[in-house]
């Protein structure tokens, strides 16, 4: 069975997971983490210091040992807010390339939020009613409304633990102005997330990352007054817990007065706190403040710590694109079409008139299979562009086909990687009188092996698209005969006939040809 490994170059930390898969779910074989610090430059000057930079390819090396001990099959490194922000991000990339051969995917905040999403309700049996996620890192934080293991709302905020910490908290004990200043730029963005969800009613608040289990540990420890040497001893060997048996949780109040309190500390005595430790103890502080502030901002009373994170979701993923009998690979899958309906509800369009033409590229792809040679994924990238083919119109009637590719490439489509959304809009840029070329700028999107794949799907999506062309009749139906040198379909006519359709679809005999090296042959029944 397959191995995989998936990295998260975080602003705080790198984390490494490796895991198995065995009866179509994953089973960890090993995890690393190191605390690296890669925003903390990016948060006051805008780039990535050449010393955070030395530090994480270092880590990343270390990962990259593990990687190659454990035989993977496939690695995915994904990185958040610090190389989103970092106007150097590039030159980053091309150093942990050069020092490992991974390509870093730096993904978005809502991206980010999705796949700690994913992992969260592939794991958490108690995340599958109503509930709310919070995910605060060292450069976002990520609030996410659940139900029934489907975002209802998400919002990406700029709240992270190491962003607060250098643009507001840069003297030990926190000045009083510069903690005035903290929060009012903190209820600034929770009032961001809260116009957008309101008070959400849930049954449970999942919270993740090291913010979140220092809180939780640091809150239940004050709380049975055991501050102090003891505590100092217990943080000083484990100060950064890989696995608990207890359930960590905190309630609203606990962690208002634990934040409040840590802002009156300076570093040593919050390192002296059991939970936090020397290494949080220095950014503990802006986090805490969200925290509290969220909670008491939503109406919250409390929320339990997962270990869970975005790595796991990335794991989750990678199952879920290889193994259709795993039971996230239907979460991935709603998940995606759920992503595109959003976008055609975004821009107007009503995906229910795209429904007939959507139903005739899965039959064309399941039934012209020994022709096209496609990989399984391009049947969902052909429904996608279906659906989402004239989203353009709400830009300009005129030249909606170029629209149309431009608002795929740079939505925020859940489920659907950058490279996966350039292939979905290039498939659905080519249904005008233009035919993808290699030197055109869409395709320039698309990897080069894919390629001859897209050409391949925009065919049949041409095809789909002449078999509906009066849709004010029922549906032709079709049937197809595949021959060695040509392909013979036979359309059933519907009410109205299929002359029409019959003749769009002879137009399209000659880049059929030039694609497949087939003739197509269209006859009416």
């Amino acid at each position: 069975m397959p191995t995989f490994a998936a990295i998260d170059i975080g602003s705080n930390s790198c984390r490494l997971a490796i895991a198995s898969v065995q009866a179509h779910k994953l089973k960890t074989l090993h995890e690393d983490r190191e605390v690296t610090r890669l925003g903390e430059s990016v948060f006051e000057t805008g780039v990535i210091s050449p010393e955070a930079m030395a530090v994480t390819v270092k880590a990343l090396k270390r990962f990259h040992k593990a990687v190659q001990a454990h035989v993977v099959d496939r690695v995915r490194v994904v990185a958040t807010s610090a190389m989103r922000d970092a106007r150097n991000s590039e030159a980053f990339r091309a150093w942990v390339k050069s020092a490992t051969g991974w390509n870093v995917e730096v993904i978005s905040g809502l991206e980010e939020g999705r796949l700690i999403h994913l992992g969260v309700v592939t794991h958490e049996p108690g995340a599958l009613g109503k509930c709310l996620m919070i995910d605060l890192g060292g450069g976002s934080c990520e609030v996410t409304l659940s139900e029934g293991g489907r975002i209802k709302q998400m919002v990406s905020l700029p709240l992270g633990a190491v962003r607060l910490q250098q643009e507001f908290l840069r003297v030990d004990p926190p000045a009083k102005d510069d903690v005035a200043r903290l929060r009012k730029f903190i209820d600034r963005e929770l009032g961001r997330a809260e116009k957008k969800m309101g008070k959400p009613h849930v049954s449970v608040v999942i919270a993740t990352s090291g913010t979140a289990a220092a809180l939780a540990e640091a809150s239940s420890s004050l709380a049975l007054g055991l501050e102090g040497k003891k505590a100092a001893k217990k943080t000083a060997k484990k100060s950064v817990p890989v696995k608990r048996v207890k359930i960590l949780q905190a309630e609203t109040a606990d962690v208002r007065r634990l934040a409040d309190r840590l802002l009156k500390m300076n570093d040593a005595q919050r390192a002296a706190v059991a939970g936090i430790g020397p290494r949080r103890s220095e950014i503990i502080c802006g986090g805490a403040q969200v925290y509290a502030s969220l909670l008491e901002r939503m109406g919250l009373k409390g929320f339990r710590y997962s270990p869970i994170g975005l790595r796991d979701g990335v794991l989750a993923q990678m199952l879920a694109d290889v193994d259709t009998r795993a039971s996230v690979a239907k979460t991935m899958e709603a998940e995606r079409w759920e992503g595109v309906l959003e976008v055609c509800r975004r821009y107007g369009f009503d995906p229910r008139k795209a429904e007939p033409e959507r139903l005739h590229c899965v039959q064309l792809f399941d039934q012209l299979q020994r022709v096209h040679e496609l990989p399984p994924e391009y049947r969902l990238w052909l429904q996608a562009a279906a659906m989402m083919q004239e989203v353009g119109k709400f830009m300009n009637h005129q030249g909606h086909h170029r629209h149309t590719h431009y608002i795929i490439a740079n939505s925020e489509i859940f489920g659907f990687s950058p490279v996966q959304r350039a292939i979905v809009a290039a498939i659905a840029r080519y249904l005008g009188k233009s035919r993808p070329e290699l030197m055109d700028r869409p395709m320039r999107a698309v990897p080069v092996e894919e390629h001859t794949h897209v050409q391949r799907a925009v065919i049949l999506l041409r095809m789909a698209q002449s078999l509906n062309q009066d849709r004010a009749t029922a549906a032709v139906k079709m049937r197809t005969h595949i021959y060695p040198k040509r392909v013979v379909m036979e359309l059933v006519p519907a009410r109205g006939g299929a002359e029409l359709e019959s003749w769009s679809l002879k137009k399209e005999a000659g880049y059929f040809r030039e694609v497949f090296r087939r003739e197509l042959v269209v006859e009416v029944a």
